[in-house]
Formats: structure tokens, C-alpha cells, sequence
């Protein structure tokens, strides 16, 4: 199979790439040629710009396009268009963010996304909304590819490569071990999904003929948090105990779920949906989920092959001295 990756040396598009490759399809990059542009010598690359440079995919044919873009509907309508002749089938990855009401139990494809009327944007805005975006790009693909499309909705992207630290900094925090600030209630929902099970599931898909909208998070039942943070307790050596602290008392401190506490959304009135995801569709479709323990411990092995510098700078979740701040704060309390 023919594959072509549009972007392909970020975060995501490796693993795509490796994937591909480890199962005998020739796949051809689209990008800028900027960033990691030696990543994979022995794969062909094609240099040009998602905003209208497109003229180095003239005269190819591919039976599949996957389109990584972060969130730029015209992207997507230009590179639609200029390849409906020459794809099989188009492949957008948008987010679970797409969704405009996430209160529904248990949340499913099916679910509204947003359009500008429900964002409260007007028509033509330049400054869009991340999950306004990606609705908004999906619908340019749908459009243009009728029936031959895919769209995926991840949710929270963690593992080995990511630069966010947005799972990282619990992994992290919990090798250093000592106290540790738990956020909610311990049996607050999370669904995430490991890079490598987003990607792989994605060259399968490719593999197959089925399209529609499928919703990439797990695992199949959504994890408590407790059990997040103790599974991920089980793969460190470290002596670590988790002081669980109300959502109130946090919001008090000035803490935010997601940000501040990542990985962690409580499902306040709005959000009941929001990691109570149905992935029956996605199970039948050949999602499967790396065990908790070895998404963990690979996150932990990339953290400490980073240089010293990076490590000590993780770009979520809060510092040991602010969370000191707030353990005793909490403890003053009680």
C-alpha cells in the first residue's frame, strides 16, 4: 500500500511511519523539510507547504493520505482538493476537543461537533478556537472526499516523544517519590491513549476499507485515577504516597484541572462525557491499548534519555515547591 503522511517527523507521524514501514508499505512525507529532516533517510520526501505549495504532489497517486495537521481548515480544504483525484481515501486526525457537548454518558461519535453558531464565532473569524477548528477541518475533508474518509478523535496523546509533558510530569513526580498531591476524587474517569496505539491502529485501519468517525482514547473502560496513579507508582521503586485533595479545596488554591493537575478533568456538570467514552465502534475496528505499565515506564525511559536541562524543565503540571505549598495548606485545613 501507498501511504503518504502529510507532516510525518512530529510527535504522532513517526510512530506512523515506523508502523508502516514494519508492515511493507511504501510511504512517501509531505512537509517543510524543518523539523528532524534527516528523521528517515530511506523514506522519500517531498518538500512544500500545507498554505497553497503543494505542487510537488502533482501527477502522484497514493491509497492513502494522513493528514496530521494541527488545526487549519483551509490546510485541509487545499490539500482535499488537490488530492481527491489522486487518494483512495483521507485520513484527518482531529481530537476529541471537536466535540461540543461532551455531557452526554457514555459519550460516542455520534455526539455534536462544534459548528460557529455552537462556539459562539462568527463566520469567517480568522481567530478559531482549537475545537472549532478541527470540527470545522473535518467537515472541509468529509466534503471533499464523500465516503472516503476517516476521521480519528484522540484524546489526551501520551508516551514515549511527547514534548508537552502533559502525562510525563505524573511518571516524573512519582519516580521522585515522597508525598505526592493527588488531584479530585480517586474515582475520577481518565481515558488517554499511548502514541503507539493511536498510530499503529491507524496504518490497520488503512489496511481495511471501513471508514467513518472513530474516537481514539482508552482503554475500553475509563481508568479511575487512582488506578492511573498507583499503576504508575507500580513501575518506579520509589516510597510515594498520594494525599487525594478535593476539586473545591484546588480551585481555592488556584489550581486548574488539565493544566495545572494534567491528565486530570473532573467530569463537572457539562463534562460527564468527557472520559466516559463507548469505544465499542473502536474496538470492532482493531483499537487495542498497551498495558498502563509499559506506557508508563516508556515515558519515564525518553524522559531520562532528554539532556539535563529538559528534564528539569517539564512544561506541565506544577512545581515540588508549589505543591508542597498546597500539601500543607490542605493539611492546615483538616
Amino acid at each position: 500500500m501507498r501511504i503518504l503522511i502529510l507532516g510525518g517527523t512530529g510527535f504522532i507521524g513517526p510512530f506512523q511511519v515506523r508502523y508502516a514501514l514494519s508492515r511493507g508499505h511504501e510511504v512517501t512525507l509531505f512537509n517543510r523539510g524543518r523539523t528532524n529532516r534527516n528523521m528517515f533517510p530511506e523514506v522519500e520526501t517531498l518538500i512544500g507547504d500545507r498554505n497553497g505549495q503543494l505542487d510537488a504532489l502533482k501527477g502522484r497517486s497514493w491509497d492513502v493520505v494522513i493528514d496530521n495537521s494541527r488545526s487549519n481548515p483551509d490546510w485541509v480544504r487545499m490539500s482535499a482538493e488537490f488530492l481527491k483525484d489522486s487518494v483512495g481515501r483521507y485520513f484527518y486526525v482531529s481530537s476529541r476537543s471537536a466535540y461540543a457537548d461532551t455531557s452526554r454518558v457514555p459519550m460516542t461519535a455520534n455526539a455534536p461537533s462544534f459548528t460557529y453558531e455552537t462556539a459562539g464565532v462568527e463566520r469567517g473569524s480568522n481567530d478559531l478556537p482549537y475545537g472549532l477548528a478541527k470540527a470545522l477541518s473535518e467537515r472541509e475533508a468529509q466534503k471533499i472526499f464523500v465516503g472516503r474518509t476517516n476521521i480519528v478523535r484522540p484524546g489526551l496523546i501520551i508516551g514515549p516523544g511527547d514534548e508537552t509533558d502533559r502525562f510525563t510530569y505524573w511518571p516524573v513526580r512519582i519516580h521522585k517519590g515522597g508525598e505526592v498531591l493527588a488531584p479530585g476524587d480517586p474515582s475520577d474517569p481518565v481515558q488517554i491513549i499511548d502514541v503507539r496505539d493511536l498510530t499503529e491502529w491507524m496504518i490497520r485501519m488503512a489496511e481495511g476499507d471501513q471508514v467513518g468517525v472513530f474516537n481514539g482514547v482508552g482503554p475500553f473502560n475509563p481508568r479511575p485515577m487512582a488506578q492511573l496513579l498507583y499503576g504508575i507508582r507500580a513501575v518506579t521503586t520509589a516510597e510515594t504516597r498520594f494525599t487525594w485533595i478535593n476539586r473545591e479545596f484546588l480551585t481555592d488554591m488556584g489550581l486548574r484541572p488539565y493544566s495545572d493537575l494534567p491528565v486530570w478533568r473532573p467530569p463537572t456538570e457539562g463534562r460527564e462525557g468527557f472520559a466516559r467514552f463507548d469505544l465499542t465502534p473502536e474496538i470492532a475496528a482493531g483499537l487495542t491499548f498497551r498495558s498502563l505499565a509499559v506506557t508508563a515506564a516508556d515515558t519515564l525511559e525518553y524522559h531520562f534519555s532528554r539532556s539535563s536541562e529538559r528534564q528539569a524543565q517539564l512544561r506541565a503540571g506544577i512545581s515540588l515547591e508549589r505543591e508542597a505549598e498546597v500539601l500543607a495548606a490542605w493539611h492546615a485545613s483538616r
